[in-house]
């Protein structure tokens, strides 16, 4: 579909302040489409295509005409995973700010006398650690608790697709990012010389840099025949040492201080378990509906992240 045939949308988003968010927000409004951004403050106003509505988890819309004339709703809300220590608290928030969020989402746009095309968070951890085993869409989903999160998330889905809304799961990777996401305690370390291998370092990553990320997300928004999951990563995973030595020959520095896998565990806590994971994950639904990366390896990646190719 060219940029000249395709019709404008107006798309809400929840989880519109973080990084996906705010990078989704730009590019939907540089392309002429009207954002929605769905939040728990008092809405500010409008500006440059942008306008906002009060969001309750658990309720939904203060007021759900706000939501007439959406073509696309894009759910990113949730607490970071990497934020906090996995506390019992946290944990329970961690759930709360995705599956309530989600379902009561869910059961708001299942009201609606129209159908807006439901584009809903999730994660590769839906798979598990699988260590060098090539997972794609349809493979079985794992055990353990990002797991049981991520499926719990998707399943939140459940009254929007019975009521016949178009739905996709975007199963997002490590997100490359120069400020944020995956990469927002890496990168420093790496810029000083300071990072290496963690545990054995071969644990698969699959990865994805932003531009990626946000261009498949309006990929997305834009092919509604496109449901159920989409892998939202790059098509060369590759195992945690080469994404730290990628980016530490991009900046010219040294990539070889290992990180045990005994101080992950006492510094991380139960979230050590998810960075010395391997996830092998294909993009295969992007790839086969024609979806082009513009950072399809490590190399353009990392020249990315890291400001050689910018």
């Amino acid at each position: 579909m060219s940029e000249s045939d395709r019709a404008a949308h107006q798309v809400a988003i929840l989880g519109s302040s973080g990084l996906l968010g705010s990078a989704l927000t730009e590019a939907l409004t540089a392309r002429g489409d009207q954002v929605l951004r769905l939040v728990r403050r008092d809405p500010g106003p409008g500006t440059g295509g942008v306008t906002e509505a009060r969001w309750d988890p658990a309720r939904g819309l203060a007021d759900p005409a706000a939501l007439e004339g959406v073509t696309a709703v894009v759910n990113l809300a949730g607490a970071g995973l990497g934020d906090r220590r996995w506390t019992t608290r946290y944990k329970d928030k961690l759930v709360e700010s995705r599956v309530t969020n989600t379902a009561t989402l869910s059961r708001v746009l299942a009201g609606l006398d129209h159908q807006p095309r439901l584009v809903s968070g999730s994660a590769v951890g839906v798979y598990g650690s699988r260590g060098d085993t090539v997972l794609t869409e349809t493979s079985e989903l794992g055990t353990g608790f990002v797991a049981d999160l991520a499926r719990d998330w998707e399943h939140a889905t459940w009254a929007a697709e019975q009521s016949g809304l178009s739905v996709a799961h975007i199963r997002s990777g490590i997100v490359l990012s120069p400020s944020g996401g995956g990469l927002a305690r890496l990168l420093p370390l790496v810029k000083f010389g300071l990072a290496g291998k963690m545990g054995s370092g071969q644990q698969f990553w699959s990865w994805i840099s932003l531009p990626d990320h946000v261009a498949a997300m309006l990929w997305v928004i834009d092919h509604p025949a496109i449901t159920g999951p989409v892998n939202l990563t790059a098509p060369q995973p590759a195992p945690q040492a080469d994404v730290v030595k990628a980016l530490a020959e991009q900046l010219n520095r040294p990539s070889f201080v290992p990180a045990p896998s005994i101080a992950l565990r006492l510094a991380l806590g139960e979230m050590a378990g998810e960075i010395l994971g391997s996830q092998r994950v294909l993009p295969t639904v992007l790839a086969e509906s024609g979806f082009e990366f513009r950072h399809p390896d490590l190399t353009s990646a990392a020249a990315w992240v890291t400001g050689a190719a910018r």
